[in-house]
């Protein structure tokens, strides 16, 4: 019998001794089993402390485009994972919530690299002034913890509850020991070992141990983090562990909880919002086979209502097929095994103390393709507690299937009661079109759930569901669902993450943030700022400008402009009992003005003005006043670049503007203290700044005609099968396609990709090695044109003349590329640059870059 193998310490390994049998779940067979025997868990998790120095190593935009990458490999190699999935009982749809659900947290978390500096860790919010006058300060930073993640999931949500924890742990830098309940473990295995196959993490970064093991928490420590996902009754007992407690080891918990869902007064038969909240208890009850610990499990509804909603809702059930997830009829597949079913069984017969049952049965009903005895198959159950406020078994016991209870109310309150008796949920959901209900609602059940979807008809056709939790917002729930939180964006992140509080002068927390703080030492810039490409522009650098006077006139000029004819500025007859004391100058005239002043007038790295983040007016600006301004790289974020830009990143500005004519500001200050000119308006301009093009070489004459006097006969080529004059013949035939000569062919690209395919020419990403042209034969070389070496060398250089020609007496000219599409002479000029780098790197002809 096969065992679900395990991923430790850089190998993949059985455990010992037969195991936990492991059955199919739909046809009963027991065809794996799981064994933690014989690991040496803390070892494994050494390892992960150890090798986890490389992840944290890495920048957040590092991290954040593994992820990336990790996520695009894996979605080329889903569709293995659904036929694996389809063992856990789970229909194709289920098992999207979970493949695709969790590639999508990659994805998510992949984009918050944009949030974070281009550092190995963290500055969190803004400097805080520690004393008088801004020379001693703090900034907090958060850097990764030393530690290994331990990640303890359920089983209903194998690859999902992996991924949405791994990918926000390896954001912050921290690697991962996942242990996935044995009843799965084999799915889990099989995408980890697609993980590893990939090699886009660093060793160590994921380990897997494929089963319970019991010991896992006895050498946990300090820079450790552990969650749980999985019943309360075990997380609590996990909670309390003494090595927790006696290392202060950060736990989070996320539990089964009684989530439940309200339907609003308003939502009477025939609303769209009835319709809605019907399908939507319905989906929940049954995607997954009711398996998902957020799922409905009360449904609150008004007490007028619910024998309309009873109704309803079991018309909707009655559509639901049960059987083998693989038929496309089949809307629910089977829970995860007999033991499973046998649970809910005694979970439903607590709940049937008090409660009656109203919908479904144990026995009565068929699977599709499939044998209802030998499958873990349940029919969906609705269950009715007519007195939900006195009787409390529905509200503390948890079905963990196609199981849910309704329950009426008469007040908005008692609605709120009720929900809140589940004693804390992951997630409730209040259907209504009213407004004022939703509010009530939200804001006083807030307390007892960790998330809480107001559902209608103008958020029905884009809203994600109540069951979906998404990478953005917080997982979790207070009381029962385990007081913690997972996922939440940039949140999430720093969960993995040490706070740590830095105090020093402005010009020191300058150097350890990488972010320039407000009176730190300026370091003068040899040339202007701008004229630097994003790579050299470093935090601290600085530009003074010159002067400029205020007149009265670019006060009047500036209101005719723009329209802006507030008060102040125009009629100083209305002055009186405002701060101002003349004509004033509009503050955005100020700091138009600034621009003015330090913007490059030259065309240089910098692409175009990104945005203005903050500003502040610190006092008014008067015919007369005499500023200046100075211009300070503040901050670095790096970017992706879209479309037809280069590659480029955001420079965040610090602009000081100060005045010379004032001296109010230095009356304040002790006699010996250094007098600077008052400040009068701060803001932080953002700039996009290209990046250095350091990937290929420049295609000049000289560099050219140096490439053909090295290549020979005896040039081999380092990829594919090209002879040197094959190569030339083929570099000839695009340069008669981009001079014009040739243009009588169909563009070969697909249209939905080529958009993409065109704005690749203005990346600095190499064409990939054996790149196959249209017109080339695959594995075949076509005839040679020219009788030898040397007339193919001249042809070449007799056709690219042609082209160079072409373009200048046609600047405007935009000629169709086989593979590119339409070009016009800027983008024809960086096919050639790419394409020849291609091919004479191919023979050695370049230096590789």
């Amino acid at each position: 019998m096969n065992k679900t193998q395990h991923y430790i310490q850089g190998q993949w390994q059985s455990g010992n001794g037969e195991g936990i049998p492991v059955f199919d779940s739909i046809t009963g067979e027991h065809f794996t089993s799981t064994t933690v025997e014989g690991l040496d868990v803390p070892s494994i998790l050494q390892y992960g402390r150890e090798k986890g120095n490389v992840l944290r190593k890495m920048t957040f935009q590092q991290r954040g485009n593994m992820l990336k990458s990790l996520a695009l490999y894996l979605e080329k190699r889903k569709q293995a994972f659904y036929e694996i999935s389809y063992r856990t009982g789970a229909t194709k749809r289920d098992s999207w919530v979970d493949i695709e659900g969790g590639f999508g947290n990659l994805f998510a978390n992949a984009s918050l690299r944009k949030l974070f500096p281009n550092q190995t860790y963290h500055v969190e919010g803004d400097p805080i002034d520690l004393s008088r006058g801004g020379r001693f300060m703090a900034h907090h930073i958060m850097v990764p913890r030393e530690g290994v993640a331990v990640h303890i999931n359920a089983f209903n949500f194998p690859v999902w509850g992996m991924l949405e924890k791994c990918a926000v742990n390896w954001m912050a830098g921290m690697p991962a020991v996942v242990l996935p309940a044995p009843q799965t473990a084999y799915l889990t295995e099989a995408v980890v070992r697609e993980i590893i196959a990939s090699g886009i993490l660093p060793e160590g970064s994921l380990q897997l141990i494929s089963g319970t093991a019991k010991n896992i928490l006895d050498t946990v420590h300090s820079q450790d983090v552990v969650t749980f996902t999985g019943s309360a009754k075990i997380g609590r007992i996990l909670k309390n562990h003494p090595q927790l407690t006696a290392e202060s080891v950060p736990f989070t918990m996320e539990a089964d909880s009684l989530n439940a869902a309200i339907l609003g007064k308003d939502a009477v038969p025939g609303t769209p919002e009835f319709d809605l909240f019907v399908k939507e208890v319905r989906n929940e009850m049954t995607t997954k086979c009711g398996q998902k610990c957020t799922a409905i499990r009360r449904i609150i509804v008004p007490q007028d209502l619910i024998e309309d909603v009873q109704f309803a809702l079991a018309k909707q059930l009655d559509k639901v097929t049960i059987g083998d997830p693989r038929l496309r009829e089949v809307r629910m597949g089977s829970l995860v095994n007999d033991a499973q079913r046998n649970s809910v069984k005694e979970q439903v017969e607590k709940i049937a103390q008090t409660a009656e049952m109203v919908y479904g049965n144990f026995n009565d009903f068929e699977a599709l393709g499939a044998d209802s005895q030998k499958g873990a198959f349940m029919k969906p159950i609705l269950m009715r507690e007519d007195n939900p406020l006195k009787n409390e078994n529905a509200h503390v016991t948890e079905a963990f299937g196609p199981v849910s209870t309704l329950m009426p109310y008469d007040t908005l309150e008692d609605a709120i009661t009720l929900a809140k008796m589940g004693k804390g949920s992951l997630v409730s959901s209040i259907i209504t079109n009213d407004d004022k209900i939703a509010t009530e609602y939200a804001v006083n059940a807030a307390s007892h759930h960790g998330r809480i979807l107001i559902l209608n008809r103008e958020s029905a056709k884009q809203s994600t569901g109540h069951g979906s939790p998404l990478p953005g917002l917080i997982h979790g729930g207070p009381g029962r669902a385990g007081g913690g939180e997972e996922m939440g964006g940039m949140r999430g992140i720093k969960h993995y993450l040490q706070r740590c509080a830095i105090q020093g002068s402005p010009t020191t927390l300058t150097a350890v943030t990488g972010m320039y703080q407000p009176k730190a030492d300026y370091k003068e810039s040899p040339k202007h700022p701008f004229a630097y490409h994003w790579e050299d522009i470093k935090p601290g650098m600085s530009l003074k400008t010159h002067n400029r006077t205020i007149t009265d006139t670019d006060i009047v000029n500036f209101g005719n402009i723009t329209w802006d004819h507030f008060y102040a500025h125009t009629d100083i007859t209305s002055l009186d009992g405002s701060i101002f004391e003349k004509r004033t100058a509009h503050g955005y005239f100020i700091i138009s003005m600034a621009a003015g002043l330090f913007v490059y007038p030259n065309k240089g790295p910098v692409a175009a003005n990104y945005g203005l983040e903050e500003i502040r007016f610190l006092r008014p600006i008067y015919d007369g006043d005499t500023l200046y301004v100075r211009l300070t790289c503040k901050q670095k974020v790096d970017r992706d670049s879209r479309g037809t830009e280069h590659p480029s990143g955001i420079v965040k500005w610090y602009v000081e503007i100060f005045d010379t004519n004032v001296d109010s500001a230095n009356a304040i200050l002790p006699a010996d203290a250094e007098k600077e000119d008052p400040l009068v308006c701060i803001a932080t301009i953002l700039t996009m700044v290209e990046k250095k093009q350091e990937v290929f070489t420049e295609m000049t004459n000289e560099t050219i005609q140096s490439c053909l006097n090295t290549l020979s006969e005896e040039s081999k080529p380092a990829w594919g099968m090209m002879t040197p004059q094959h190569m030339l013949e083929h570099l000839e035939y695009t340069y008669k396609i981009a001079s014009g000569d040739i243009q009588d062919f169909e563009i070969a690209t697909p249209e939905k990709y080529l958009d993409i395919t065109h704005d690749s020419l203005y990346n600095f990403k190499k064409f990939p090695q054996n790149s196959r042209f249209p017109q080339l034969e695959k594995d075949t070389l076509a005839a040679l044109q020219h009788p030898d070496l040397e007339t193919a060398k001249a042809k070449f250089l007799e056709q690219r003349f042609k082209y160079l020609a072409f373009f200048k007496e046609n600047p405007d000219a935009i000629l169709k590329n086989l593979v590119f599409g339409e070009l016009n002479k800027y983008e024809s000029y960086l096919l050639e640059r790419k394409h020849l780098n291609h091919h004479f790197e191919q023979f050695d002809l370049i230096k590789k870059r």
